[in-house]
Parts: C-alpha cells; structure tokens; sequence
C-alpha cells in the first residue's frame, strides 16, 4: 500500500468521524415555513413535523478497531461502542423526545399519554459454569406515572387558542301566506353572511370568547327602510370557575406531571445505559475467561500428547507396560474433547459480544469474519479497601435511579389527587357578557312610506357599521352565575378515595424498594468479599496441584512408578484447578460489577457520560497499541 494510499484512508476515516459526530442519532425536522405566506400562517402551526429515520448502521469506532481479520477490544473500548451501536440504548434513548412530546400536547390542554419504554434486560454469556452472577433487585418494573386516557377531577382547559371563520352566500325564497308585513307573496333574500370568533381558555379556570358577525340582506319588500341593509355584532363573553376548576395547580396538574415523567424517562435511560453496560462488561471479562479456559485446555492437550508420544516410545523400547500407552491415549481423547467445549464456548460469546456492540449483528459480514482479541485481562487487587456498610448503603440510597424513579411517581400521584380533591367540590361559574351591535344600509328604493323615516344614524355602507359598533350605540349587557351541585357524588368520592389508596400503596413500594437496596449492598457487598477469598483460595489450590505435578513427574522420571495413572491424575488435576482459578477470576469480576450496580456508581467508575449516552456518541477517540497481540500469542 503506497503512503498516498494510506492517506486517504486515514483523511477518509476522519471524515466518516466527523459525519457521525455532527448527525444526531434522532432528530425532529420542522419543515421551513412556505415563501410569503409563511408569516401568516405562523401562528397557526400548521407545520408537519417530522422525525428522522432510526439509524441502522454501527459509527465508524467499530470498524476502526479491525487489524488483520482481529477486532481488538479493550474495556473502554466495549463501554463507547455500547453506547454508539447498542439497539437497547438506543431504544430508550426515544423516551425524553416521547416524553417532551407528552409534554407539548398537555401545555396545549390535551390529555396525558403512556410513552414510557420498559426496561430491556442485558444479555447474557453463553456459559455461566461456575460462577455466580449478582443482580440487584429493586422495583424492575417501575413505570412512569400519571399516563392516563380519561381524566379524573376537573378537565383540565385547552390552552391552545383556537379561531372560526365562516362565510356564506345564499338566496332565499319564503312564500307568504299574510301579504300585511312585508306587501308580498313571496320574499326574497339575497344575503351574505360573515362570521368570526376568537376564543381560549386560561389555567385560572378563565375563559373567553371574542365574536363578530355580520348578514347582508336584499329584499324585495317595499316595507324595510334599508334595502339592502347589513345588521352585524361584537360579541365578548367570559366565564370564571369559583369552585371545581379554579385553581392553577389543579388546571396545570397534566403539564406538571408531564415534567416530571420527563425527569422519569431520562432516568430510564439512565438505569438502561447502567443495566446494559454491566451486561456487555460481564460479557466481555467472560470471553476473557473463555480465552483462559481454551488456553488452559490448550496446554492440557499438549502436555497429554507428548505423555503419549513418550509412553508409545518407551513401550517400543519395552521399559514401560503398553496399558500406559492406552491410558494415555484416553488422556488425549478427553483433553481433546475439553479443547472442543472451550472453543465453542469462545465463538459463542465472540457471536454474543458483536450482536451487543453493533446495530446490524450477525447481518454484518465483515463483522461476522472477524474474531475478538481482549486487550485486557482480569485483575484481582491485593486489598480493595470499602467504606463501612451503612456507609454504602446510603450512598447507594442517593444513587440508585430506580428510587428517584419511585419518588418521582409519587409525586405526581400527589399532585393528580388534587384534581380529585377538587373535583368533588360544586361547579360554580361567573359570567358576563358585552354585546356591541349596529346596523346600516341605504334607503329602500322601493320604499312605500308606510312605516316612517329612516334614522340618519343607520343610512350608510360597511364602515357605519362598524363605527357603530366600536363606539357601542347599541350595547347590550348581562352577567350572573350558575351553580351544579351533585347530589351524593359517588363517582368523584370513589375516585377520590380509589387515588388515595393507590397513594399509600405507592408509599409503601417506596419502603420496600428501599429496603430492597439495602439487602441488594449488603449481598452485593458479602459476594464480593467472598469472590476475592474464593480467588485467593483457587490460586493457593493451583500451586499446590503445581508441586504435586512436579512430584509426580520427577517420581516417574526416576522411575520410581512405572504407572502413569497418577502423573495423569495430577495433570488432570492441575487443568482442573486452572479452570477453577479462571472461574473464580470471572467470579470476582462478576462481583465487582455487581457490586458497582447495587451501589449506583456504575457510570462513576467506568467514566461515563449521561450526555455522550443521550447522544450515542463519544467524544473519545479509540486507539490501538502499537504491538498488536494475535489470538495465538495470548494463549501462549
């Protein structure tokens, strides 16, 4: 490859970079507003927002860690093309734009909607033999609160103002059967009629609307004194609720819980990064165990093959029985078929791991092609020192997402009580209405005198109506109020009660799932302690099987036994105890974990960033050694 060439993949690489860092995972498009009708229409927001396809392709990290047919991972690594690629992520990702959608159709007066996504459960390793897993157990299935369909206690006012426009043109022909009113058989009416009216409610329980009208009419009768005449009005009227409805917290009570379901989803996201990160850490120390074990194997067979090699040659040369020959032989069988098992344990998680780091999976061919090469092995720390107990457990009472979760429902079935709470009260409304009229037209050509003169003040065209009007010559007034008193009230008290209940219930959901994190940090904690004292314990037992494979061997090298079932034994022994030294490694990184997720800290620790999670995309650039390991060489 010329250095030109290189070049131009690396320009390429980074601008593929830069692409990703500049486009949002998820965006909603508001079209631009149409050329000179745009200021108009403007304030009626009849823009279709639209919502960008879903991303179905992985950011260029994952490929940029491919060397040689080998995808090099590191832990840091796994933790950015987790939250890059993962589906799980991403799916929860849509639920703070679902939410701030909610948000929007309540502040318009609308009804609230259910748009929380459940919790996805992390995957797991294909091969959990001999090790404990630890899961944290508060409150999995916490829903948001307040997503309802039909609303109990006040509804709460359409805030969107909304604007009627009508406008008709008609001719209309009445027969007569009494000649005395208008002098004829059958009137006519041509008339155009003009009809506006503004209106809009308020959280203070306040609303109002604004009128105007106005009818054009020509007639064929000789009797009006205006012909053609136009008779219109202004018309504001206002309503006030006193009792059910008039309060602010009550009317708001939808956008308020709306926020707070806000706050709920970008936790959900939250615990999600939290749940699925553990998951794909867990699987990633897995494969490293798988690495161990296969390489452990590995060693098994080699050493049971040259006992073979040996046994055959010292039974040719006939200082040794040939059942030591079969015996090997048997040893290679079983050490063959333990090669097998681990290997296929490796490209099992191999398989697991890509389908948890990428968007495509399996339908990704390149990606399919490649194996998996851990950069980092599992290390046990002489001594971790922890804070005392109750220590941890308040701090995890702080941190644990899932309690603000609970918390934050609580409160908003608070505040939605209190619009049952007012909703038992009597409907009390004030009113008052202000009507401006007017009327004007021109003098009847075919006026036949009968009916006097016409006033000066209605001889006119449209602006003498509507001078009328805005200086109120003909003005009408009325106010009052109308009172609805439910007799028994049983639907709005059950409600009420029904909400209180659930109140105390979700009170005590609180409690347990507090109670639960205490007993989820104090095991957490006894399983990690344990895990180090297993570890410690597997390493002592390893080096003893050592020593005895050393004896056995000299023993039998010195001939002081011609029979090899006990040097086979010890080598058995000593993969044996290597698996269960791997074993209890991954125990221990398994505890860790644990113990991170049940203290809340899991984003501290692996330095992540609730921003680059709400994003899919981080900031930190990978990079690779400039030695690169290959499969071969770690398992040697």
């Amino acid at each position: 490859m010329t250095r030109e060439t290189r070049l131009g993949m690396v320009a390429l690489a980074a601008f593929s970079s830069t692409l990703f860092a500049q486009t949002p995972d998820i965006g909603i498009i508001t079209p631009p507003a149409p050329r000179f009708i745009g200021p108009v229409l403007r304030p009626f927001h009849f823009e279709k927002r639209t919502v960008t396809p879903a991303r179905l392709t992985d950011t260029p990290r994952l490929e940029s860690l491919v060397r040689s047919g080998n995808l090099y991972l590191s832990s840091r690594d796994v933790i950015a093309l987790v939250l890059e690629n993962n589906l799980d992520i991403a799916v929860q990702r849509y639920g703070s734009f679902l939410g701030r959608e909610v948000q929007r159709r309540t502040e318009g007066g609308g009804y609230l909607r259910q748009v929380d996504t459940a919790l996805i459960s992390g995957p797991q390793s294909v091969s959990l033999e001999g090790v404990t897993v630890g899961t944290s157990g508060v409150a999995g299935g916490v829903s948001a609160g307040g997503g309802i369909v039909s609303q109990i206690g006040p509804v709460p006012p359409t805030l969107d103002p909304s604007f009627v426009a009508s406008y008709q043109i008609g001719h209309q022909t009445t027969p007569l059967t009494n000649t005395i009113l208008n002098q004829t058989t059958a009137l006519t009416d041509d008339y155009r009629q003009l009809y506006l009216q503004y209106s809009q409610q308020f959280a203070t329980g306040t609303s109002g609307t604004l009128s105007y009208s106005s009818v054009r009419s020509r007639l064929n009768s000789p009797t009006p004194l205006l012909n053609p005449y136009t008779n219109g009005y202004i018309d504001l009227v206002i309503n006030q609720n006193l009792l059910q409805g008039a309060s602010l917290a009550v009317n708001k009570r939808d956008i308020t819980v709306a926020k707070n379901n806000i706050k709920f989803n970008a936790l959900q996201l939250k615990r999600q990064v939290i749940t699925t990160v553990s998951a794909v850490l867990n699987l990633y120390w897995d494969l490293v165990s798988f690495d161990d074990e296969l390489r452990i194997r590995e060693r098994a067979l080699a050493t049971a093959q040259k006992q073979y090699a040996d046994n055959q040659a010292e039974s040719r040369l006939g200082t040794l029985a040939a059942i030591e020959v079969t015996r090997a032989a048997a040893a290679v069988s079983n050490s063959q078929e333990d090669v097998l098992i681990a290997q296929t344990h490796v490209d099992q998680q191999e398989a697991v791991l890509k389908n948890a780091l990428s968007r495509t999976g399996a339908e990704n061919a390149w990606l399919d092609d490649v194996h998996i090469v851990p950069l980092d092995r599992i290390v046990v720390p002489q001594a971790e020192a922890l804070k005392t107990t109750p220590e941890l457990i308040q701090s995890a009472l702080d941190s644990r997402p899932e309690l603000e979760q609970v918390k934050i429902n609580l409160d908003s079935n608070r505040i939605l009580l209190k619009g049952d709470r007012n909703g038992m009260l009597p409907t009390l409304q004030a009113f008052a209405e202000l009507t401006n009229n007017g009327l004007t037209g021109a003098v009847n050509p075919i006026y036949n005198n009968c009916c006097g003169t016409p006033d000066s003040l209605t001889v006119g065209g449209y602006g003498n109506l509507l001078s009328q009007i805005a200086t109120r010559k003909f003005p009408n007034y009325s106010a009052g109020f109308s009172l609805n008193i439910p007799f028994r009230n049983r639907a709005a008290q059950a409600d009420y009660v029904t909400d209180q209940l659930q109140l105390r219930q979700n009170e005590l959901q609180l409690q347990r799932a507090q109670n639960q994190v205490r007993v989820d940090v104090k095991t957490a904690v006894i399983g990690f302690q344990q895990s180090r004292v297993r570890y410690e314990n597997a390493v002592n037992t390893r080096v003893l099987a050592e020593q005895t494979l050393t004896a056995e061997q000299n023993r039998f090298n010195l001939g002081a036994t011609p029979d090899t079932t006990l040097l086979i034994q010890a080598q058995d022994n000593l993969s044996v105890t290597q698996s269960a030294e791997v074993q209890a490694m991954a125990n221990f990184s398994h505890a860790r974990i644990a113990l991170d997720e049940a203290l809340g800290r899991t984003l501290d620790v692996n330095s992540i960033s609730m921003s680059e999670a709400e994003n899919g995309r981080v900031e930190r650039e990978s990079s690779l050694p400039n030695v690169l390991p290959n499969r071969e060489e770690l398992r040697q």
